[in-house]
Formats: structure tokens, C-alpha cells, sequence
């Protein structure tokens, strides 16, 4: 095996030392591609967010220097946030993982690519053979390119008989997944952002895009038309303070809320009754179940006054594009796809959809969950297809030449599930690429027990410092954004490209090559043999969503979304890939059940899953903290600029009446504290917050010691933004303490 592995990677380039990583060619490794002119602009999209701003990288002598925004980019125009602009970082942080690692006796040893593959394959073929073959599974991400993602689903199914593999988008957007294929018949984003300035009422629902998408919000306030800007939110957010409106509801009163909203817009009169009868399914079912939630019912409900709401369904009544955009405050809910398809409701109800400023409109989390959300194998079978239906296995099966019994029947267990199956003894393997479950995972105690107890954890990842790669038993170091080729897309369907334009560093790979050497240690590498570069790979996918929504099978290639400045999908063949062209979906009314309607869909509240008491008596808030910090921290705290920007420490945010009432004052030590752990943090006093209520950011590694392990049951989607705290001030000699702050 090893000899099959070295002679592969010899073919790509040469052996991977760290004295010969450098001669061109091979995996990532070596020089920059030929294309490239020693001083160079080369512009490719950010890989961050899923704003999908343009950035320009200048090389000089063909290293990579620095960066600009692109001026002329139909999505940002020139802007960037701080994490664009810092974008380069974290490419040169000293922890990069540079050379496999095995662990052995407890300890990690450095390894070359054939030994770390060679026993990543023996020790998988070993618990298969004892367990089953579902006895390993995988984990992904949203930072992958589409082709990666493709493969990697691909090889984990079809190549080495994997039935379980989940993203971390399962964290972020599978709510929004679930609640646009129920409602619309497939997983359907409707808008452009030039949404965002056609609006004459901007509803911003559990979005912060002030500082989770800044870039956005600058858009959204470059609108010409003088909008109403409403904000619903529990916090005071900068988005908030910003808005003409903000409706401060209790926190998980939402679907209260917009079921509320949608009857008074029923009683009124104030729906588009002829879009209704044309356009939708449900409407009678809907009226009956919102008719029991009365104005003066869901004002105490929520603790949104009376005439707030009334002024609400007045401004969606008088005005004449209405947008609804929401993100993790409505997808990361223990009812988050009810609060989704309540959203939607709103605006097919009045008509506010498929035209100019209008829609119910998800704004993604990760550059590439939407990629993720359709080529890695995880909620959908390649191209946005259904596992479980026959005629998609074969088209999928005879598109990329293999047998259709090759690819399962159901999509398989969700990351909840999966770990779920590692507590049960019937998950042992586990693959975890890009992404640090151990810090971002819910309820985080259990989940880093869990991870300890496979018998085969691996973790491919450009640090072998993760709280996650700390706990594997072999690393694989993964080349980074701006390391390899590829292509993402963005919230608004809008594909755009990644390339290399910085070297590897020591002998990383590109992710997609570390998928192409397991392939053929494994022994199927004969059924990826087309899958030869991203670009080849590209051509497979497009092909594989001819005749979907979201079919991109008129892209040529990558030059052509070049020229176009990203393209939306969808893009059939035959339709001309005009540059800067927006695509809105819906425009003719016809959604994509098979009659051509939208479901109006409508349930019962359900109760919070933590409540609190006496002993717990606030609630735990979580979200972004500022513009420069991202996720886990594992990139954006490479960049000093960032880490500056950023908060630091903990710190945890609460109202001047209970810190008056607890006798606490900003800058003081707290400690916070939920039935599943505590975490140390500076008090912050404010009235961004609500009395009852505290915030915590969701970066640290110990805000998800306190979160409650509650799952929308639809979408799986963790419910990370309320459950029920203590707080008190810090005392000497007390467990915890000693903390960092």
C-alpha cells in the first residue's frame, strides 16, 4: 500500500519532503501556477464569510504580498471588512500543521504522506471489518471548494461505504434548508443582494448583519428609497441601534410573534388574496391555525407592546417591496424551522416575492455552505438530489460511471445522530475535516468525551492546534484558502472562484489531493479517475445539476466565471452567462413543488427546552461579538490586526438593573454558570441587553460549556441561543477563577 501511495505522489510532483516541497508541481506544493506573471493581481473570492466579496491579491515575485477589495465586483464594490482585508493571515501563522501526525504512546509523532494514509486506511478497513461498514462516518464544513466537498462526500459513500457524514452547516443553516424544501419544493435562497437596496422595508429577524455581515449592511444602507429598517431581535444589536424600528421580543417568542402578525395581516384585509389563490397551497389551514394567536395574546407572549406590532403589520401592508431576512437567531432554534417557514408565510401572504426588494431571504453563515448544502453528500445526494429516490441514485450513478448500488439510500445520520452513535458504541471511526467540533459543538463537555473515545479519530486541518486535532489520533495538514483552486458560492446563489496564489507550507496538500491519495489507498481510486483536478471536477458537477433548480450546467468553466464576475444560479445550458446578471428566483410565481405552488405551512409553539428558575434565572444569549472574529477563532486570531479588534477575553454582557441588583460592575470578574459547566468572564453593563437576560460571544471555547444540547426536530439544527444561566461574581479560591481573564 505504502508503495502504491509514494508512487502516486511521486507522479504529482516528486516525494513530499520538506526539502523537495518546493520544485513545481504536485498537490498544492511547489511553484505557483504557470499562469500566473511574477507580479501579478489576481482576484478570487474571500474565504470567510458567505458574503462573497472580491478581493484582489497582488504578488510580487510571485509571492503574495497583500490585498485590496475589488473595485468593480458586483457583490462588495470595492468594500471589505476587517477580515477581508486580513484575509492573507492566517496563512503564515506559526502553528500550521505542516507534516502528518500519528499518535503514538500519547504522543504525536511526525509521519510522511504514505505512512499516515497507509495507517488511516488499515486501522478504517480494521473497524469496518469488526463493526460494519457504518461503523465510521464523517464530518465536514462549509470552508471547502464545491469540488472538494464533492469528492469528499463522493469517496466517503461511494468509495468506502460510508452511510453517515455530516457538515458543521448542520450548525448553521439547516434550518433554513428544511423550511425553503418544504415551503418552495427545494432548497431555494430567492434574492440578490440587490434586494438590499430595492426595498422600501428591510425586517431583519435574529440578523445582526451590522457586524456578521458588514458588507451587506453597507449595502442596505446605500438604499435610496429612505427604508423602514426593522429589527427583531431580544438584544439591542448594533443592527438595532442603527434601525428605525427594533421589536425587543422575549427570547423564543418569535413563531409567536409572526403567527400573530400573519393573522392580523388576515384580519385586516391586508394580504394579496389574488398571489394567494394563484401562487400557494395551505392557506385555509394556515388562517385556522393563526386565528388563535390574538393581537393582545401575543403582546404578552412576546413583550412587544400592542401598538409595536400593529405598526409592524402596517408598514408590511403599506409598503411596496417588502424583505424578510434572517439568520442564526431563527436557524439555531429548537423550533427554528417553524420560525423559518412563519417568515415565509409573511411574505407569501403578501405577495413579497420573486420582484425587485422583496422575499423571505436566509443570509448564509460559511463561504461555501451553499456548496456544502449541494455537493457534499450530507442532506443531499450531489447537485441538490434526493438519496432516497431511485431515479436521482441512477442519474447521479450515470453521470460519474459507477453502479448505483454504490450510493445509499438515505442520506444517512445528522451530526447530533452521529455523535449520538459514538455514545452508543455504533459510530468507532470518525473523519473530521475542517471544522473543530470540540469548541463549536453544543454542550461542549459531552461532546469532547465523546470525541475521546473512538477508537479512530482523524482530523485533517491546516492547525494541528484545534481543541479538535489535540484529541485525534492522526492529523493530516490541509492547505488553506488561497492555497489551492476551487470554486465557492455565495448567499446569494452566486458562484465565484478560489485560487493559489501562496505556497503550502511544508508538505500540506490541498484537501482535494489528500481525498485522491485515500482513494487509492483505499483501493477505489479507479472510480474517481476523472476526478482529476477541481476544474475536471467542476465539469462533473455541473453536469450532475442539469435539469435541477439549481442546474449551473451552462458554466463552461472557470474562465467563464471569471469573466462574469461570479454567476448565479441557475444557469441551464443554452442561457447566455451575461456579466453582473441577477438572477431572482420566483419572478413568474412558479415555485418548484410539481403543481408550481408554495406551501404556506404553519405549527404550534412548542416550550423552551431549558427554562429558567430560581436557581438559573437568566437567559443565555449567544452570537457574533464583533466584525473582526470568526467561528472558533482558529483563523481570525492569526491576524494581530484581528485578535486587536476583537474582544479577547471573555466577556459577558448584562443590564444595569441586574448588575445594580447583583452588585456588579463592568469590568469586574463573573463567573457564568448553566447545569452542564461555568465559564470566567469580565461583566460588561448594558442596556443592549434586557434585565433577565446576559450575552456571551459565541468564539470562546467556553460559552458552549454552558449551552443545552436541544435540536430542532426537522432540521437537526442545534439550538445555541437560549438556555438557562446563573451568574454571580467571581470569588478567590473558586473552581475556575484562575481562568485567563
Amino acid at each position: 500500500m505504502t508503495e502504491r501511495i509514494d508512487r502516486l505522489l511521486r507522479q504529482r510532483g516528486g516525494p513530499l519532503t520538506a526539502e523537495l516541497a518546493r520544485r513545481p508541481g504536485g498537490f498544492g506544493l511547489g511553484q505557483l501556477p504557470a499562469r500566473l506573471a511574477p507580479d501579478a493581481v489576481q482576484r478570487m473570492i474571500c474565504g470567510f464569510c458567505s458574503t462573497g466579496c472580491s478581493l484582489d491579491v497582488h504578488l510580487r515575485a510571485g509571492v503574495a504580498v497583500n490585498l485590496s477589495p475589488s473595485p468593480d465586483h458586483p457583490v462588495n464594490r470595492g468594500a471589505a471588512c476587517p477580515k477581508g482585508w486580513e484575509a492573507l493571515a492566517p496563512l503564515g501563522a506559526p502553528d500550521r500543521a505542516t507534516t502528518p501526525l500519528i499518535r503514538r504512546a500519547g504522543r504525536f509523532e511526525p509521519a510522511d504522506w504514505p505512512t499516515a494514509i497507509a495507517t488511516l486506511v488499515a486501522r478504517g478497513k480494521a473497524i469496518q471489518a469488526r463493526h460494519g461498514a457504518e461503523s465510521l462516518a464523517f464530518l465536514g464544513t462549509g470552508q471547502l471548494a464545491s469540488e472538494e466537498l464533492a469528492l469528499f462526500g463522493a469517496l466517503a459513500k461511494f468509495g468506502m461505504g460510508m452511510v453517515h457524514g455530516d457538515g458543521n452547516t448542520r450548525q448553521c443553516m439547516a434550518t433554513a434548508v428544511v423550511a425553503y424544501r418544504q415551503a418552495f419544493g427545494f432548497d431555494a435562497p430567492p434574492y440578490t443582494y440587490a434586494d438590499l437596496e430595492a426595498s422600501d422595508v428591510l425586517i431583519f429577524v435574529g440578523a445582526n448583519p451590522c457586524v456578521a455581515h458588514p458588507v451587506l449592511w453597507g449595502r442596505a444602507c446605500q438604499n435610496p428609497h429612505r427604508p423602514a429598517i426593522v429589527v427583531i431581535d431580544p438584544r439591542r444589536t448594533e443592527t438595532a441601534m442603527a434601525a428605525t424600528h427594533h421589536l425587543a421580543l422575549r427570547p423564543k417568542s418569535d413563531l409567536v410573534l409572526f403567527h400573530g402578525l400573519a393573522n392580523l395581516l388576515i384580519e385586516r384585509g391586508w394580504i394579496d388574496r389574488a398571489f394567494i389563490a394563484e401562487h400557494t397551497v395551505g392557506f385555509d389551514e394556515l388562517a385556522a391555525c393563526v386565528a388563535r394567536f390574538p393581537l393582545a395574546e401575543v403582546a404578552d407572549a412576546t413583550g412587544v407592546p400592542r401598538a409595536e406590532i400593529e405598526r409592524l403589520a402596517e408598514l408590511i401592508h403599506r409598503g411596496q417591496r417588502v424583505s424578510l431576512w434572517w439568520t442564526m437567531g431563527v436557524n439555531q432554534s429548537h423550533e427554528g424551522v417553524r420560525v423559518a417557514q412563519a417568515i415565509i408565510n409573511i411574505a407569501l401572504l403578501t405577495g413579497n416575492i420573486g420582484r425587485p426588494g422583496t422575499g423571505a431571504n436566509s443570509i448564509t453563515g460559511q463561504c461555501n455552505a451553499m456548496g456544502s448544502r449541494l455537493f457534499a453528500n450530507t442532506t443531499s445526494l450531489l447537485g441538490g438530489h434526493d438519496f432516497t429516490r431511485a431515479d436521482h441514485r441512477v442519474k447521479v450513478a450515470s453521470v460519474l460511471g459507477i453502479d448505483p448500488a454504490r450510493i445509499p439510500a438515505h442520506s444517512g445520520m445528522a451530526y447530533d445522530q452521529i455523535l449520538q452513535g459514538i455514545a452508543r458504541g455504533t459510530i468507532r471511526g470518525l473523519w473530521i475535516v475542517g471544522t473543530n467540533s470540540a469548541h463549536s459543538w453544543i454542550n461542549q463537555s459531552d461532546a469532547r468525551d465523546l470525541l475521546a473515545h473512538l477508537d479512530l479519530l482523524v482530523v485533517q486541518d491546516m492547525y494541528a492546534t484545534t481543541e479538535t486535532a489535540q484529541l485525534a489520533h492522526i492529523v493530516l495538514p490541509a492547505a488553506g484558502w488561497g492555497e489551492k483552486d476551487g470554486t465557492f458560492i455565495n448567499s446569494e446563489r452566486r458562484l465565484g472562484l478560489i485560487k493559489r496564489v501562496a505556497h503550502a507550507p511544508g508538505v500540506a496538500l490541498a484537501d482535494f489531493y489528500i481525498f485522491k491519495l485515500i482513494a487509492e489507498a483505499w483501493g477505489c481510486g479507479e472510480l474517481f479517475a476523472r476526478w482529476s483536478s477541481p476544474e475536471a471536477v467542476f465539469q462533473l458537477i455541473a453536469e450532475l445539476t442539469r435539469g435541477q433548480p439549481c442546474d449551473i450546467s451552462g458554466i463552461a468553466g472557470y474562465d467563464e466565471i471569471e469573466r462574469c464576475g461570479g454567476i448565479q444560479w441557475p444557469l441551464p445550458s443554452g442561457v447566455d452567462p451575461a456579466p453582473d446578471a441577477e438572477r431572482r428566483l420566483f419572478e413568474d410565481g412558479r415555485f418548484f413543488h410539481p403543481d408550481g405552488k408554495a406551501r404556506l405551512i404553519a405549527g404550534e409553539p412548542q416550550r423552551v427546552p431549558e427554562p429558567t428558575d430560581a436557581r438559573f434565572p437568566f437567559t443565555l444569549l449567544t452570537g457574533r461579538g464583533s466584525a473582526s472574529e470568526w467561528h472558533t477563532l482558529t483563523r481570525s486570531a492569526k491576524s494581530a490586526v484581528l485578535d486587536k479588534l476583537g474582544a479577547g477575553a471573555p466577556y459577558v454582557e448584562l443590564s444595569p438593573i441586574d448588575a445594580a441588583r447583583l452588585g456588579i460592575a463592568s469590568g469586574e470578574r463573573v463567573v457564568l454558570e448553566s447545569r452542564r459547566g461555568q465559564m470566567v468572564a469580565r461583566a460588561f453593563v448594558t442596556h443592549a441587553v434586557q434585565p433577565g437576560q446576559v450575552f456571551v460571544a459565541m468564539h470562546h471555547a467556553e460559552t458552549n460549556r454552558l449551552t443545552f444540547a436541544a435540536f430542532d426536530p426537522s432540521s437537526r439544527q442545534p439550538a445555541y441561543k437560549a438556555c438557562a444561566v446563573a451568574i454571580h461574581r467571581a470569588r478567590d479560591g473558586e473552581p475556575g477563577v484562575h481562568d485567563r481573564t
